[in-house]
């Protein structure tokens, strides 16, 4: 398994606005297409709701007003219709907070699914979750940025969205409340009389500032150290699959002590940059819990002269301090809302990442190598003509490679480690496009390869072998037949009981099953690449020429680290590099006998 844990780099610390507008680029496309009616029917829905919200809150405002009004009065009459009223207002409050709720978290669950499934659709397409491996870009982790960062940078989103709707509509509605029953301040000052109009309007706007302004100021590394501790619980959660699906490997070479090694200095760094990001929590809590104290408290003393004066009644001054507190929320809501803003960021950020990476692999960026040309043959031949690998940046691993394969040929091409056998496959297969030269593969379905390491996914161990054809593509008689002369007849017994058959089947048991999967769709450009390597020299040799009975049609190339016996194939090549110079491929010049007869 290539390695695919890389260190998490130190991210920019800062708000980019190039980020914001690169991933609501991405994201804006749910209220586009074929998902646009859903998202806009909840969107309006959701707005709808928080209408409603706001017509129920300048109710219970009024409400406060009369209620402390019949009180002041001791007039029990009133107060009790008013209880009564309260009532009907707490059943509408309650109903509005549930269709709130409902269209918020669904709107999130689809926006989310839409991003989701754009990426998705974006790492798998085209080979990208294989290529990206090999890119000199590297993105640590795109499953934790597909899966955790997407929600992350979403669900802010639709609560940031909802946040601002609401502060807009409270602040209009609830500062025209202060400016009407506040009113203007008329006070006696060093003899002189002094009057400040709307002085509720601008004390509740003064106040609000001032609170805006220092909960940034406390956190202004937030965002900086939230991505860190991003990075951080990616690379440790990384860590640990790798070391589960390494297992065996990593037990029996009794490494286990470095990986524990490893795993203990990594959440070292994890619980650093979380203490880092517990003081800066801290920083803003100092913030937050003196303003959750002063604000029931700042509007009663600002309209104490006046209730003093016998300007105001009880209940208006209960109305008002209802209506600065609103004021301060809508004024207040990115305050209050900062730390959500510095992980929204952090998130998008690393999910923009992800989608320009692999947007890249697509588009070749100044200093790449050129693409080689491909083409077609409609006979079924496998022709290179003057072909050159390299990679991206134009470093030459295998040059000037000329060969025709004709078709149903058998093939061998051996070479040491490191001469460019597994690019020179993944060129074949179309996964390796930088080089120049030709190359033409027949026209139709492409190239199949087996390897060291098949893949067999979770599931029946039947469907696992038809992979990657559907489910019932070949009988289950059939494939007990393949596997019984593949030589793993036991196999044929569990072809319909589900598993995990990457962990729970031996090395040479999975190759066998890869073999069977040959012989049955028998496609017509063969890759071998090391394929048998866990069988012994007896069982390769059986197995390969069993493919080759099995598949009289396809073409067959077989890659390797040394020869197998020539009596196997009708031509063989072999790929070595020249000192320190680029390898090349060469016929061997030996005389191969033909396959065995059919």
């Amino acid at each position: 398994m290539p390695e695919t844990v890389t260190e998490a780099p130190a991210p920019p610390a800062g708000f980019d606005r190039a980020i914001a507008r690169r991933f609501n680029a991405f994201a804006a496309g749910f209220w586009r297409g074929d998902s646009a009616r859903a998202a806009w029917f909840y969107t309006l829905g959701l707005a709808g709701f928080l209408v409603l919200k706001l017509f129920v809150d300048v109710g219970v405002n009024r409400w406060n007003r009369w209620f402390f009004d019949a009180l002041e009065r001791r007039d029990a009459l009133e107060a009790g219709r008013a209880a009564l009223a309260f009532a009907l207002l707490i059943l509408c409050l309650a109903a509005v907070g549930v269709g709130i709720v409902r269209t918020r978290e669904t709107l999130q669950v689809r926006w989310r699914e839409w991003c989701t499934g754009r990426l998705l659709d974006k790492w798998t397409g085209g080979q990208r979750f294989f290529r990206m491996t090999r890119a000199e870009r590297g993105i640590a982790n795109p499953e934790y940025r597909i899966s955790d960062d997407v929600r992350l940078a979403t669900e802010p989103m639709t609560d940031f969205a909802i946040g601002m709707f609401t502060a807009l509509l409270a602040f209009v509605t609830f500062i025209g409340i202060l400016w009407s029953v506040g009113g203007a301040l008329s006070m006696e000052i060093a003899g002189a009389g002094v009057t400040i109009p709307a002085f509720m309007v601008i004390g509740a706007v003064v106040y609000g500032v001032v609170m805006s302004c220092l909960v940034p100021l406390a956190g202004r590394r937030l965002s900086a150290v939230t991505a860190a501790r991003n990075e951080s619980e990616a690379l440790f959660r990384a860590q640990t699959i790798q070391l589960r699906e390494n297992a065996e490997s990593v037990a029996l070479s009794r490494a286990e002590g470095q990986a524990r090694e490893k795993l203990h200095a990594t959440y070292a760094a994890l619980v650093a940059n979380w203490l880092r990001l517990v003081r800066q929590h801290g920083n803003i809590t100092w913030v937050m819990n003196a303003n959750v104290a002063l604000i029931p408290v700042a509007p009663l003393l600002m309209a104490l002269p006046k209730y003093l004066q016998g300007q105001l009644t009880l209940g208006e001054i209960v109305q008002i301090a209802s209506a600065f507190i609103q004021v301060q929320y809508a004024i207040g809501w990115l305050a209050e809302n900062y730390g959500r803003v510095a992980e929204w960021f952090a998130s998008a950020r690393r999910v923009v990442e992800l989608a320009d990476a692999l947007d890249d692999l697509d588009a070749a960026a100044p200093g790449d190598a050129g693409f080689f040309t491909r083409a077609e043959d409609g006979g079924g031949s496998v022709t290179l003509a003057g072909l050159t690998l390299c990679d991206r940046r134009g470093r030459v691993i295998i040059e000037g490679a000329s060969a025709c394969f004709a078709a149903g040929a058998k093939i061998q091409i051996a070479g040491p480690t490191g001469s460019g056998k597994s690019v020179l496959t993944r060129a074949l297969l179309g996964f390796w496009p930088w080089g120049s030269g030709m190359l033409s593969m027949p026209a139709g379905e492409p190239a199949v390869i087996a390897h060291a390491a098949p893949w067999l996914p979770e599931g029946t161990l039947e469907d696992a072998i038809a992979c990657p054809r559907p489910s019932g593509t070949f009988a289950r008689a059939d494939i007990a037949a393949a596997l019984a002369a593949c030589g793993a007849p036991h196999l044929a017994a569990r072809l319909g009981a589900g598993g995990r058959w990457m962990q729970s089947l031996s090395a040479g048991e999975k190759q066998r099953c890869a073999i069977a999967r040959l012989i049955l769709s028998r496609p017509q450009v063969i890759l071998l690449e090391d394929a048998l390597s866990a069988c012994d020299e007896a069982a390769q040799a059986a197995l390969t020429r069993l493919v080759f009975e099995r598949c009289p049609a396809s073409l067959i190339i077989d890659v390797s680290n040394r020869p197998a016996p020539a009596q196997l194939y009708d031509r063989a090549f072999t790929l070595a590099r020249e000192r320190d110079g680029p390898s090349r491929l060469a016929d061997t010049a030996r005389t191969c006998l033909p396959a065995p007869a059919q």
